[in-house]
């Protein structure tokens, strides 16, 4: 059985789990204030382009979008999102747990119209009602989106702008952050999103991590008592240097990049074989999801053989089918997949 499942269908990539095996019998503080902690976040300000921002380290996707979220907002406040948004779909209802809405609108390819959340603020606040409603208090995105697509530098900026217009941040939810910036078709880079977001997080769990998300906040913009929060919110990890070293090997040679990289070519190859193959792409991801339409028996006969996501039903007989790439994706991989066509 091969696995095209998702991106966390295996465990660290080896150089990340052979420096926490070097570095296991050392001693190190806790609660993220040990030394592999702060290597690591000067090497991802460092990457960022952007010395003065604030990095912190949490435990998982969802953990961090509830935390960041939950302590930006005031109580008065919404984020908003986009239908198909991570926070809105698949995240159990953990922010509207703290009692924070989510304003939802309509997606195009997984993405946020500026437009759209301009003429959605102005309408909320321009309500002689207002003080009835949510507020809104944050944008969210993410990048890339569930459907693997990508938002452009223009789209970035033009996001920003309303933002910033309204004084309120725009978080970027970056779990894959890697393969959109590795990806082949984007021209946004890592310094692009920090300069233009407020707040956003580089993913490890997905991109060769064993676990582990760092935050990055860019405006001297950190919650007060951030570490409180996150421990109230149960996102703090007492052995922090998990966290640290594996980040810290991610970011050392590169190799976030490489691994990044290396996914986007298995990515690129697999859609190539389909293509030659003729099938149909629900949509076109630049990235390491990618979506192919399968008729029940072509689904059920790969099944037999391969793991793979169902992602939602076209018809009676056609399935949206999710294939995803990751660290551990090799060429005998896909050779068995094209082999099953």
């Amino acid at each position: 059985m091969i696995s095209f499942e998702s991106d966390y269908i295996t465990g660290a990539h080896p150089k990340v789990l052979q420096r926490l095996i070097d570095t296991n019998l050392e001693a190190q503080s806790g609660y993220g204030s040990d030394a592999y902690c702060a290597s690591a976040a000067e090497k991802i300000k460092a990457a960022c382009g952007c010395p003065d921002a604030d990095v912190r380290f949490l435990v998982g996707g969802t953990q961090t979008n509830a935390t960041v979220i939950t302590t930006m907002l005031n109580e008065y406040e919404g984020v908003i999102a986009a239908t198909t948004g991570h926070i809105h779909a698949h995240e159990a209802g953990a922010v509207e747990y703290s009692g924070h809405k989510i304003l939802a609108l309509p997606h195009k390819l997984g993405k946020l119209n500026a437009e759209d959340v301009r003429n959605c603020i102005k309408t909320i606040l321009a309500d002689e009602s207002c003080e009835h409603m949510v507020y809104p208090g944050m944008v969210y995105i993410s990048h890339p989106t569930e459907y693997g697509t990508l938002y452009t530098k223009q789209e970035l900026t033009d996001l920003s702008n309303v933002c910033r217009e309204y004084n309120i941040p725009l978080f970027l939810d970056g779990a894959r952050l890697a393969y959109g910036i590795m990806s082949r078709h984007t021209d946004v880079t890592l310094p692009d999103i920090a300069r233009l977001c407020d707040v956003f997080y580089i993913g490890g769990t997905k991109v060769g991590a064993l676990c582990g998300e760092a935050v990055v906040f860019t405006h001297n913009n950190t919650p007060h008592h951030w570490v409180n929060r996150i421990k109230k919110r149960g996102a703090l990890l007492a052995k922090g240097r998990l966290l640290g070293v594996q980040f810290d090997a991610l970011f050392t040679d590169n190799l976030y990049f490489e691994i990044g990289k290396h996914v986007i070519d298995m990515a690129e190859k697999l859609k190539a074989m389909f293509a030659e193959k003729g099938y149909t792409f629900y949509i076109d991801s630049p990235t390491n999801q990618q979506f192919v339409v399968l008729d029940k028996a072509t689904l059920a006969r790969i099944r037999e053989h391969v793991a793979v996501s169902l992602w939602e039903w076209v018809d009676e007989d056609h399935a949206v089918v999710r294939f995803a790439t990751a660290w551990s994706t090799t060429e005998e991989d896909l050779a068995q997949l094209k082999a099953l066509l």
